[in-house]
């Protein structure tokens, strides 16, 4: 599948970091997150400790990886980086744990994808920051154990509930990251657009900041199109009417939905009379994977009510008619041969 401009997933144009805030006063919005990051924080510098293992689930462009660096900087200590998929075998994980230093921060990113045996080798080195394993086969096999450095370990994951309970357990602080509302997210845009120097005015950053689908990610690269538009169209300058020209160039509406979401709707409007309709029968008639409906394009749907759904399948609701121009009518489902699949 094509990478969407308002997916909230990682993209090759958002590995630049010069907009991403540094320290915690920076960090605009989750203001319940900060206060209880900035107490930790304070407290684990006055009693000179590791900070407590944190870890921080949300939806994909929210500022997980971003806050991982910020716990780093406000602790002055340094932080290294791995992912769950990249830790294959023990011995990897071994590695990395006996090379931090003390008070090292280490980010696991996607923490709910490590394997089973990568996971077992963090428990006693969390709890207690040693090692143990066995060696030798047999009746020769016998127990190491090794001492390694305090460390705070820094998760995250977009399917908290796909980490297993005993490394949950673990973490001493969980931090759950939503949605930004209307007005952090206004605060975001205009300080991106000083960071990257763009000629701009309120409304223009406004309706950018509108169809960002309240993630930062999102936002960032919405604006970073626009400028591009301004530049070769504008004079370089993002005014309200700019911006609003870039935005419909670019398929993203005013609520922050893209072509992938109208497909969606409209096939289930269209096609199947609002639904409900199955999962599997809804990709087949998009021609998509139906991981990638439920987990990437449903979300934010749901989110907005646009979307619901039941035991009998997916239903496009009253909010989905209307934004789309669409006449609702409730109709008695009895066609069970379009929920299979579900």
């Amino acid at each position: 599948m094509a990478e969407r401009l308002v997916s909230g997933d990682l993209q090759q144009e958002d590995q630049d970091v010069s907009l991403r805030p540094r320290r915690l006063e920076d960090f605009v919005g989750q203001a319940n997150t900060k206060e209880n990051l900035s107490i930790s924080i304070q407290a684990a510098k006055i009693r000179q400790e590791p900070l407590d293992h944190v870890i921080i689930y949300g939806p994909p462009g929210l500022g997980k990886t971003t806050l991982a660096n910020i716990i780093a900087a406000e602790m002055d200590v340094a932080i290294r980086v791995t992912s769950g998929p990249a830790v294959e075998r023990a011995g990897d994980m071994a590695a990395i744990l006996t090379s931090l230093q003390p008070g090292e921060v280490l980010f696991i990113d996607e923490v709910h994808r490590l394997n089973r045996v990568v996971e077992e080798v963090l428990y006693s080195a969390m709890e207690d920051f040693f090692l143990s394993w066995m060696v030798g086969k047999g009746l020769a096999a016998r127990s190491v154990t090794l001492r390694i450095n305090p460390f705070p370990l820094v998760g995250a994951t977009t399917r908290f509930s796909m980490v297993s309970a005993p490394l949950r357990d673990r973490f001493g602080s969980v931090c759950r990251l939503d949605y930004y509302e209307p007005e952090d997210m206004k605060v975001i845009v205009d300080r991106s657009a000083r960071i990257l120097e763009m000629d701009t005015d309120s409304e223009g950053m406004d309706l950018i900041a509108s169809r960002s689908r309240g993630t930062p990610r999102v936002a960032n690269r919405l604006l970073k199109r626009t400028r591009d538009y301004a530049l070769v169209k504008a004079n370089n300058r993002v005014d309200g009417a700019v911006a609003r020209a870039a935005l419909e160039q670019l398929n993203v509406d005013e609520l922050g939905l893209d072509r992938s979401d109208h497909r969606l709707l409209t096939s289930i409007i269209d096609k199947f009379d609002g639904g409900p309709v199955g999962l599997e029968t809804l990709a087949a008639s998009l021609n998509e994977d139906a991981d990638t409906i439920m987990d990437v394009w449903e979300p934010f749907l749901l989110q907005l009510g646009f979307l619901e759904r039941t035991p009998r399948g997916r239903v496009a609701t009253r909010r989905a008619h209307a934004h789309l121009g669409r006449p609702y009518a409730t109709t008695d489902i009895t066609d069970q041969g379009r929920l299979n699949g579900f």
